[in-house]
C-alpha cells in the first residue's frame, strides 16, 4: 500500500510531527511505501520523490509584511498545485492528513478529490484530528484568556471575532472566523472518508456537528512501549513539555510555594520559564529529550500534567506511567481517559492549586500506597506501535475500530 502523509511541518516540532514521523516509520517497517507532503524548510527530514513542497510563510511578521498571507491562510493555490504533482507521481492508496490549516489549508482536499475523479482512483482520505480546529476557529476551545470556551460548537463562529480568541488580535480572529465559515460551507470535508480522533473526548466534540459525526473514530495515540526496570525515585515533582499558563505551569508553581519542603523540577520551554526562578524550591532544567528526559521521568516521585485546556491524548501522561511514575492530571479533555484514578495516578480540578496539592500528597505520603501506584503502572493499557498499526490498517481499509 502507498501512503502519502501530509503535515505542514516535516521535521520534529510538536505532537503532530511526532505522530507523522513515527507512523511513517511504522508503515515502512511493515512493508508499505510512504512519502510526505508539507512546507518547504531547511529542517525537513521527511520528503517526497518529486521534491514538491509549499513555500513557507512566516505569519509572525504580521500581515503588512506578508500581504498575501490573509489569502494563503484560508486557501492556498500553490499547495493545490504542489500536492497534485505528488499525487500524479506517487499515486497513493491513502492520503493521511494531519495539521494542514493556515499553511497548506483544506484546499488540498479539493485537489485530492479532483485527482480521484480525473484518474478514477479510489484513494482514501484519512484525517487525524490533533486539536479542535474543525470546530473551533482558534483550534483549542479556549478564549484569549485561556478559559474554556464552547461557544462556536453550534457553528456560529462570530464568537471568535467578538472575543478576539486568536491571540487577542482582532485581525487574526477575523481571519480565523472567515476561514472557519469558508470551510464550513465548502464541500471539502465531505470528501474525507474517516476522521481519527486521538481521544473519546475529542470525538464527542466533533460529533456535535452533523457533518463530522458519521466519519469519526476514537483511537488513542501510540507509544513505543518498552520493558522498564524500576529506578530508585528521588523526592521531586516533575512537569515536562510546554511550560505556560494554559498548560497549568503557574498553578503548579503555586503548589510549589505551598509545599516548600518538596522540590519541583520543570523541563521544556514556554513563557512560564521566567516564573520558575522566582520560586525557591523550583528548578528549571531546560529542554530535555532522549535519555536525559527518560531519566528525569523515571526518577520523579510524581509527574504532573496540570493543563487548563481540553488536552486530547498528551504523550507526557502516557510516557510517565510507562516509566512507572504516577501522574496527577487535570480533569480536562482526554486526560481522564489516560489515568486510572486511584491506581496509576489521580485527577484534580483544573486551576485549583489546593486540590492539586492534595492529590500530590495523596500519592506520596504513604510509602506502601505509593508502591501500589507504581506497581499499577506496570499494567498500563496503552496503544503500542503494533496495536496502532493493526487498527490504522483497518481504518485505511474502510473499517472502523
Amino acid at each position: 500500500m502507498k501512503i502519502l502523509m501530509v503535515n505542514k511541518f516535516l521535521y520534529q516540532k510538536g505532537g503532530a510531527e511526532t505522530y507523522t514521523i513515527k507512523l511513517g516509520e511504522i508503515l515502512k517497517r511493515n512493508g508499505h511505501e510512504v512519502e510526505y507532503f508539507g512546507l518547504q524548510n531547511d529542517k525537513n527530514t521527511l520528503f517526497n520523490s518529486v521534491d514538491a513542497y509549499v513555500t513557507d510563510a512566516d505569519f509572525t511578521k504580521g500581515i503588512k509584511a506578508n500581504l498575501t498571507a490573509p489569502f494563503r491562510i484560508i486557501y492556498n493555490v500553490e499547495a493545490r498545485r504542489k500536492i497534485r504533482k505528488v499525487l500524479d507521481s506517487f499515486a497513493p492508496d491513502i492520503v493521511h492528513l494531519n495539521n494542514i490549516h493556515f499553511h497548506l489549508t483544506p484546499s488540498i482536499i479539493l485537489e485530492i478529490e479532483k485527482y480521484r475523479k480525473e484518474t478514477l482512483s479510489d484513494v482514501k482520505i484519512i484525517y487525524t484530528a490533533h486539536d479542535y480546529q474543525l470546530i473551533c476557529p482558534s483550534h483549542g476551545l479556549f478564549d484569549s484568556d485561556i478559559n474554556v470556551c464552547e461557544k462556536c460548537l453550534c457553528g456560529n463562529y462570530t464568537h471568535c471575532l467578538k472575543t478576539k480568541c486568536v491571540k487577542n488580535s482582532r485581525a487574526k480572529s477575523l481571519l480565523a472566523t472567515l476561514d472557519a465559515y469558508y470551510w464550513k460551507h465548502s464541500k471539502a470535508y465531505s470528501y474525507v472518508d474517516t476522521i481519527v480522533c486521538c481521544s473519546e473526548f475529542l470525538k464527542s466534540k466533533l460529533d456535535t456537528q452533523d457533518r463530522f459525526k458519521k466519519k469519526t473514530v476514537a483511537l488513542h495515540n501510540f507509544v513505543d512501549k518498552v520493558d522498564v526496570e524500576f529506578v530508585e525515585k528521588k523526592d521531586y515533582v516533575l512537569q515536562f513539555g510546554h511550560l505556560s499558563k494554559d498548560k497549568g505551569t503557574d498553578t503548579l508553581l503555586e503548589v510549589a510555594k505551598s509545599m516548600s519542603d518538596t522540590q519541583f523540577v520543570f523541563a521544556g520551554y514556554g513563557e512560564s520559564e521566567k516564573n520558575i526562578e522566582k520560586v525557591e524550591n523550583a528548578t528549571y532544567v531546560g529542554f530535555k529529550t532522549g535519555d536525559e528526559l527518560k531519566s528525569l521521568i523515571q526518577k520523579a516521585k510524581v509527574s504532573v500534567y496540570p493543563s487548563q485546556w481540553y488536552e486530547n491524548c498528551p504523550f507526557s501522561v502516557i510516557e510517565s506511567q510507562m516509566y512507572l511514575t504516577p501522574v496527577v492530571g487535570s480533569r480536562m479533555g482526554g486526560i481522564p481517559e489516560l489515568i486510572r484514578e486511584g491506581e496509576t495516578g489521580e485527577l484534580f480540578e483544573s486551576g485549583n492549586a489546593k486540590d492539586l496539592e492534595n492529590k500530590i500528597k495523596m500519592i506520596t505520603q504513604s510509602d506502601a500506597r505509593y508502591a501500589q501506584y507504581v506497581d499499577n503502572c506496570r499494567t498500563l493499557d496503552i496503544e503500542t506501535e503494533d496495536t496502532y498499526f493493526e487498527k490504522i490498517m483497518k481504518i485505511y481499509s474502510g473499517e472502523f475500530v
